[in-house]
């Protein structure tokens, strides 16, 4: 049996977990989170980073420091996971949708400024299997309209865009590292600022200046703005860093199964019977996904069955927000849906995990390459 997906390991979690249990400080912004933070600040460049608890909470986060308001608009894809949304409804803003790029499965950049309106605040591009989104073209919109701009990084960590980490490009970036990712505390996640700003922390720590207390900045901790509880256990920060000292070995390893995959499936490429995404110049990715696109719904159906029969785990993604009950509810499609949900539906992602061997990835290029000569299809 072949996974569609087995969290990362690396070996070092049960020493750095114990580590920390050891040292009588578990609640967070310990030793490990502090580690944490010097690695994603050192590897992005961004002003300030801060861990949360999940990828989803670092969007929370976001939509609270642009003050985002009931009445208020954000654009982005549909093509993405709830959390995205959800950030900006909680906020009591209107999400609304735009098309996407079939090459990439991004926000179509060039339909976002039709989208534009006087209550327009937000712009949340999202970095689909951690490829960049046009990030020139979202930033000179945002510019000449006053928008924020907050990336959806969570598939993103250690890819870049023209040579800028993604989430450190727009205003706010949010990381995910759930298990699913490529590095992983389990639950948890990171904001990015590209300017510091104070209120980070006290929206973090339950909308107090505790932060500064504890670093003898200031001698008590009042309640100073609208906050919650955004801060990870430091258990959960230990488990990540052992990967985070492993990132690039794990990077390597992923880019090189990715790899594997493309050179063994061109031939379907090339013949037409499948297409796969495309690397835009200039977009560093992380290998965060393979997937391959079939014709369409029904024969995407009948492969992943086929590769399930031979003991191989695959996925669909999303499910196209707009169409969602709640993305009718609280949300608006701007534009024709022209590839959003066609795409969705051809989309099948392949296993894709840290110690996946060569030889499985080759038995799943064989077993995809035997559905199409079968026809199966």
């Amino acid at each position: 049996m072949i996974p569609f997906n087995i969290p990362p390991y690396t070996g070092r979690e049960d020493a750095c977990v114990l580590e920390a249990i050891h040292s009588h400080k578990i609640c967070g912004d310990g030793a490990f989170t502090k580690k944490c933070h010097a690695w994603l600040t050192e590897r992005t460049g961004a002003a300030q980073v801060l861990l949360t608890t999940s990828g989803s909470s670092a969007l929370d986060m976001a939509a609270i420091l642009c003050d985002l308001k009931p009445g208020d608009e954000v654009i982005l894809p549909s093509y993405t996971f709830s959390a995205t949304a959800n950030a900006f409804v909680l906020a009591g803003a209107t999400p609304v949708f735009v098309d996407i790029r079939p090459d990439t499965m991004n926000i179509d950049e060039t339909l976002i400024e039709d989208a534009v309106t006087a209550r327009t605040r937000v712009i949340c591009p999202v970095h689909y299997a951690g490829v960049g989104c046009e990030m020139d073209t979202i930033l000179d919109i945002a510019r000449r309209h006053g928008l924020k701009v907050i990336e959806d990084a969570a598939q993103g960590v250690m890819a870049s865009y023209k040579g800028r980490a993604l989430g450190s490009i727009g205003d706010y970036g949010c990381f995910s590292f759930h298990e699913s990712k490529n590095y992983s505390m389990g639950e948890g996640g990171a904001i990015l600022l590209r300017q510091e700003d104070p209120r980070a922390e006290m929206v973090r720590e339950k909308g107090t200046n505790r932060a500064r207390f504890l670093r003898g900045q200031v001698d008590k901790y009042t309640w100073e703005v609208a906050g919650t509880s955004f801060l990870p256990s430091e258990l959960n920060a230990a488990y990540l860093w052992s990967q985070l000292e492993q990132a690039d070995t794990i990077n390597s390893a992923r880019l090189h199964t990715w790899q594997l995959y493309r050179e063994g499936l061109a031939p379907l490429r090339q013949a037409g019977a499948i297409d796969w995404q495309t690397i835009p110049d200039g977009c560093v990715h992380n290998g965060h996904m393979f997937y391959i696109k079939a014709k369409d719904l029904a024969e995407r159906t009948a492969l992943s069955a086929y590769l399930k029969e031979h003991g191989v785990g695959s996925a669909f993604h999303y499910v196209p927000l707009h169409s969602a009950t709640a993305g009718l509810r609280y949300g608006r499609f701007h534009g024709e849906d022209k590839y959003t949900t066609a795409e969705s539906e051809r989309l099948l992602r392949l296993p894709m995990y840290y110690g996946l061997t060569d030889g499985e990835a080759a038995q799943v290029v064989d077993l995809v390459t035997a559905f199409y000569r079968e026809g199966r299809r």
